[in-house]
């Protein structure tokens, strides 16, 4: 089956490594959308990013993320890399059809967007352990809060401490947990 995807980057933008990510689930023959939240802007660090974010806004982005999904089809895959994940999961908690979701570095309690996670709509959690953002923040508890509220919720973690581990642009990639994170995310799409 072939899926369509709307992917969201994370605070860092459009990296390269986003752009491969995106093109390599491309390749697998599905059709992905990716929305740039930032204007064309990249930031050399996380901080950096998460504090352009802060400045403009986590809600206006958000909601532009929302606006970006207007006139595309109900049934999509939403998608987020670490501040991405918010409009991801906005979307796929609120907006009636989705095809399910793919929170990548990142999970907020489900009560963000609503009183529980929709049903029929799986959803994909991978992070990294011991990653300080994930692990530390309060991530890690949601997602674990999450797949123990819903059948339609998969949780993996991966050894390490990296945030952004999949995007092969960053000094912080992992080859090893960015292929099978791929790989599951992949098989993932193939049924939907």
């Amino acid at each position: 089956m072939v899926a369509e995807v709307m992917l969201f980057h994370h605070a860092q933008g459009q990296t390269p490594g986003f752009h491969a990510f995106a093109d390599e689930v491309r390749q697998a023959g599905h059709t992905v959308h990716t929305p740039d939240l930032f204007g064309g802007r990249t930031f050399g660090s996380i901080e950096e990013g998460v504090a352009y974010a802060r400045e403009v806004g986590f809600g206006t982005l958000s909601e532009a993320g929302v606006q970006a999904a207007q006139g595309l089809p109900a049934a999509l895959v939403y998608a987020g890399f670490s501040v991405g994940v918010l409009p991801a999961q906005k979307l796929a908690q609120t907006r009636a059809g989705a095809g399910g979701a793919l929170l990548f570095y990142s999970c907020v309690p489900v009560s963000e967007f609503g009183e529980a996670w929709p049903q029929g709509v799986p959803v994909q959690i991978h992070g990294m352990e011991s990653d300080p953002y994930f692990a530390d923040e309060g991530d890690l508890d949601a997602a674990r809060a999450l797949v123990a509220s819903t059948e339609d919720a998969e949780l993996f973690l991966y050894p390490g401490d990296q945030h952004y581990f999949a995007d092969s642009s960053l000094p912080s990639y992992d080859a090893a947990a960015a292929a099978l994170l791929t790989r599951r995310v992949l098989d993932f799409l193939s049924v939907r």
